[in-house]
C-alpha cells in the first residue's frame, strides 16, 4: 500500500470520476418533493456533480494545452467534442418549439449557437453547455497567464469576489445577476486548471495529510447537508456553492485514491457512465426523466430507469456521431 497520496490518480480515473459525478447529477434531478431523510439532503447536494465536472475539465484542459498550445487547435478540439451532440439534442428540443410557434426562427438560431435562453433569461434546461463553452473561451488565456507568472494562480480568489459583485453591485446585478449559477462556478474551474499542473507532474501528498482531507470533506459535507435541511433560501445560494469548492477538491482526491484500491470490475458502472457523461446530461431530463416521473414509480426506480435509459440513448447518440465524423474524414 502506498504511503503517500498520488494526485496523478485523478487523471488515471478521470473517466470514472466523471461517471460518479454524472450519477450524482441525475440523482439530484430525479429528487423531487421534500423528504426528511439524510438521502434527500445528500441528493439535493447533487450540484456537487457539476463542480466535479468543472474541476476535472480544468485539469484536462491543462494537460491538453501544455501538450499543444495552439489556440486554433485548442478551440477546435473542445468544440468538436461538445457541438455535434449539442446540435442534435438542441434541434430535437427547440425545433418543435419553433413549429408550435413558441419561439422565432432567430431565437432558434440563438439557441442552437449559444443556448441564448440561458444567457438571456436563465433557461436552465441545458445550462451546463453554454457555461462550459464560455469557460473554454477564457481557459487558454488564463493558462497563458499562469505560465508567464505563477502569481496569477490566485485569480480564483478574484473570481469568488466577482460572484459577490454580481450579486451585490447594482450595475452588474441588473445586467447579469440572474447568472449566479455561472459566475459562482468560475472559481472551481480555474482551480481545476491550477490543479492540472500538480496532477500532470505526479505531485504527491504525505499520507498524514489524509486526515486533513477527511476533515475538509466532513466539514464541507456537514455544511451543505445543513443548507439543504432547512437553510436554503435563508442565505444566498452562492454561499453554498462556495462550500462545494473544498468539498469537490477533497472528494475528488479521496475518490481517486479509493478507486485505485478497488478491483477494476467494481468501477465498471462509473466507466460506462463517464464515457458518455455529456450525452447523458443532454438527454436525461427533457427526454427521459420528464416521461418517467409521471408514472410515480418512486424515487429509486425512477432514478434507475432514468439513468439506464439515458445511458443507452447516450451511447446510441455517441455511436452515430462517431460514425458520421469517421465518414466525414473519409
Amino acid at each position: 500500500m502506498k504511503n503517500y497520496i498520488d494526485l496523478s490518480l485523478i487523471s488515471k480515473y478521470r473517466g470514472e470520476l466523471m461517471g460518479f459525478a454524472m450519477i450524482y447529477v441525475v440523482a439530484f434531478h430525479v429528487c423531487g418533493m421534500r423528504h426528511d431523510t439524510l438521502w434527500y439532503c445528500l441528493a439535493r447536494c447533487g450540484n456537487l456533480g457539476v463542480d466535479i465536472f468543472l474541476f476535472l475539465s480544468g485539469i484536462g484542459l491543462w494537460f491538453a494545452f501544455t501538450k499543444n498550445s495552439s489556440l486554433g487547435h485548442f478551440y477546435w478540439r473542445r468544440y468538436k467534442r461538445i457541438y455535434p451532440a449539442w446540435l442534435v439534442i438542441a434541434s430535437l428540443f427547440y425545433i418543435p418549439k419553433l413549429i408550435d410557434g413558441n419561439i422565432s426562427f432567430m431565437e432558434l438560431l440563438g439557441e442552437l449557437a449559444i443556448n441564448y435562453g440561458f444567457w438571456h433569461h436563465l433557461a436552465l434546461n441545458f445550462w451546463y453547455v453554454p457555461a462550459i463553452l464560455a469557460l473554454y473561451l477564457i481557459a487558454p488565456w488564463y493558462m497563458k497567464l499562469i505560465q508567464a507568472d505563477s502569481h496569477y494562480r490566485w485569480l480564483p480568489v478574484a473570481a469568488m469576489l466577482l460572484t459577490l459583485l454580481v450579486q451585490y453591485w447594482q450595475p452588474l446585478y441588473q445586467s447579469v445577476g440572474h447568472l449566479e449559477i455561472f459566475f459562482s462556478r468560475i472559481p472551481i474551474f480555474l482551480l481545476g486548471i491550477n490543479a492540472g499542473a500538480l496532477v500532470k507532474s505526479g505531485y504527491t501528498l504525505p499520507k498524514s495529510s489524509l486526515w486533513l482531507l477527511l476533515l475538509i470533506f466532513a466539514m464541507s459535507t456537514l455544511v451543505c447537508i445543513n443548507f439543504e435541511d432547512g437553510l436554503r433560501r435563508r442565505f444566498p445560494l452562492f454561499i453554498e456553492r462556495w462550500a462545494y469548492i473544498p468539498w469537490t477538491v477533497s472528494l475528488t482526491i479521496l475518490l481517486s485514491q479509493l478507486f485505485d484500491r478497488l478491483p477494476r470490475w467494481s468501477l465498471k458502472v462509473f466507466t460506462i457512465v463517464g464515457t458518455v457523461s455529456l450525452e447523458i446530461y443532454l438527454i436525461h431530463i427533457e427526454f427521459v426523466m420528464k416521461n418517467v416521473k409521471p408514472l410515480h414509480l418512486g424515487y429509486w426506480l425512477t432514478l434507475v430507469i432514468t439513468l439506464g435509459v439515458s445511458t443507452l440513448l447516450a451511447y446510441v447518440l455517441h455511436y452515430i456521431i462517431e460514425k458520421l465524423q469517421t465518414l466525414r474524414k473519409k
